[in-house]
């Protein structure tokens, strides 16, 4: 049975697995880091692992002003355990927890064919918006 829990700082084995989901979904491509996952866990809102048999088998988190606004990024699930429920648990843990806060607007970007799945959770596209990314740094 899985189980779901915040952390607010990984420890060594928790920062192994986690980097592990990040290359899984294609997120990291740099030597292991536990310092920089650490800063990343701790500088999120709120930070979700999934557990399965002692094991990280899906992760979520927000980023958030902690006032008003938030999004959802990081959210994968390992390959063995898609298609099972975990990535919707997380996502309304998430969003539960956000709500707790009193954060009420929550965004996300959708990427790899994605967006049927948060759709069903209850997000919606944004017309007339387009995600961007910073591409060059002077």
């Amino acid at each position: 049975m899985t189980s779901y829990r915040f952390i607010t700082l990984p420890d060594k084995t928790e920062s192994a697995q986690i980097i592990e989901l990040y290359r899984q979904a294609g997120w990291w491509e740099r030597d292991d880091d536990e310092a920089l996952v650490g800063a990343i866990v701790a500088g999120s809102h709120c930070f979700l692992l999934a557990i399965d048999e002692g094991r990280i088998v899906g992760m979520g988190r927000a980023i958030s002003d902690r006032a008003s606004d938030a999004y959802i990024q990081d959210v994968t699930v390992r390959l063995s355990h898609r298609h099972s429920g975990i990535g919707s648990r997380i996502i309304e843990i998430i969003t539960g927890r956000l709500r707790q806060d009193g954060v009420k607007w929550v965004g996300l970007i959708a990427e790899k064919d994605s967006a049927p799945f948060y759709l069903a959770l209850g997000f919606a596209e944004m017309p007339a918006s387009t995600p961007m990314l910073l591409t060059h740094h002077e």
